[in-house]
């Protein structure tokens, strides 16, 4: 893909037809504030491209028929979630539908270069199933803080390795296309705003619990990234004063007290000091523990897997009830990883919201899990890179 609007009407038109799917002129004239024959003249430059493509007659409504209009079907997009413990690689058609999707175990603390050869690797899988000849934009995720505009992570505290590592040029390099780079939960975010359950929201906190904590803030619908590109990096906020070191270097973190690796550290020493048969069962067959393991403890009824999820959504619901009462989201979303413990968890971090927030802020507040697990990731990194490519040059 070469080619890319001239102009913010022809970027509104490629962004309907994504989002939209395809439609007749007649319709698109609807949404836009065009003439009829501007628009004309904005989707025959687009036919001209390749950037669109004509898709028959559409339904009538009344005298001449109009045309229908698409995105060029041959266009892919790769996404790319990278987590702190898998990998999630996925190739899209234009309009965002996942045509397939790979995950495999991976340590991002392994650094760039062994992370980005599993990746390319994956993609290589997906285009020799047939799926995509080329890819015409990547949007790529990764678990820490990310400079925006230059595609750099900052200082990422479980990425070590990662710092300053350029990772939207190497990956441009390697794949031969556009690339752009974003934290994973901004991506997440992103995916449930353009499939999942905030389709219809354009003010909503995405939170992501797993190896980490994070939160996407969408605001007015655009992901809010902040001057640096830290901003939602609520894991490093203080939960418990004076608590555990984290390995941000501070004591008493959110995610120190509360994500996948303290649910699964915390569960393993239940089991040794005798706190739990189920999970020392379980400790004694697999010689470790997961967040996994608590939520198949809990499901069975164990009283210390149940105190250990509610005891980390109180803490979660300390932070979001912060949250809540400054930015008034309209939905809060909860995702990743530990969302395996289900509604246990979401139970104790309601409860803790609804308590502390102000009734203002929380009257008609949904609180869900997304709807997109692993997927919203990748949808999301697709989305981001449609969303570069479908913007004037």
């Amino acid at each position: 893909m070469t080619a890319r609007p001239a102009n913010t009407h022809q970027a509104r038109l490629l962004q309907l037809l994504r989002d939209g799917g395809p439609n007749s002129r007649a319709q698109l004239g609807d949404r836009m504030d065009l003439s009829r024959s501007k628009l004309a003249v904005e989707v025959d430059r687009l036919l001209e491209t390749g950037l669109v493509a004509a898709d028959g007659l559409a339904a009538s409504r009344g005298g001449r028929r109009s045309h229908n209009i698409r995105l060029n079907p041959d266009l892919r997009f790769l996404g790319v979630d990278i987590g702190a413990t898998s990998v999630d690689v996925a190739v899209t058609t234009p309009e965002l539908e996942i045509l397939g999707h790979l995950n495999q175990p991976l340590d991002v603390r392994e650094g760039p270069v062994a992370v980005f050869e599993q990746v390319l690797d994956m993609a290589g899988k997906l285009k020799a199933s047939g799926l995509a000849a080329g890819f015409d934009g990547a949007g790529i995720g990764v678990p820490g803080p990310v400079r925006f505009p230059d595609g750099v992570p900052v200082a990422p505290p479980i990425m070590p390795g990662w710092d300053g590592f350029p990772v939207r040029e190497a990956l441009s390099q390697e794949l031969g296309c556009p690339v752009m780079v974003d934290n994973d939960v901004n991506l997440m975010a992103m995916g449930e705003q353009h499939a999942g359950v905030a389709r219809t929201t354009a003010d909503f906190l995405c939170v992501k619990i797993g190896t980490g904590i994070g939160c996407g803030i969408v605001a007015g619908g655009q992901v809010h990234r902040g001057t640096t590109g830290s901003a939602g990096d609520i894991g490093h906020i203080q939960a418990v004063p004076d608590g555990r070191p984290c390995a941000c270097g501070n004591r008493g973190c959110l995610e120190a007290h509360f994500s996948g690796a303290a649910l699964a550290r915390d569960a393993m020493q239940a089991a040794q000091q005798g706190l739990s048969v189920e999970l020392a069962t379980r400790f004694e067959t697999n010689g470790t523990l997961t967040a996994a393991d608590v939520a198949a403890a809990a499901a069975a009824g164990d009283a210390t897997a149940l105190e250990l999820i509610r005891e980390g959504g109180t803490h979660v619901g300390q932070i979001i009830a912060g949250l809540v009462s400054f930015f008034n989201p309209g939905l809060v979303v909860i995702g990743g990883g530990v969302t395996g413990l289900g509604h246990n968890l979401l139970a104790a971090i309601r409860t803790q919201v609804y308590r502390q927030s102000l009734p203002l802020a929380t009257r008609n507040l949904p609180i869900v899990l997304g709807e997109l697990g692993p997927s919203a990731g990748v949808i999301g990194a697709a989305r981001l890179i449609s969303d570069h490519l479908f913007s004037p040059a």
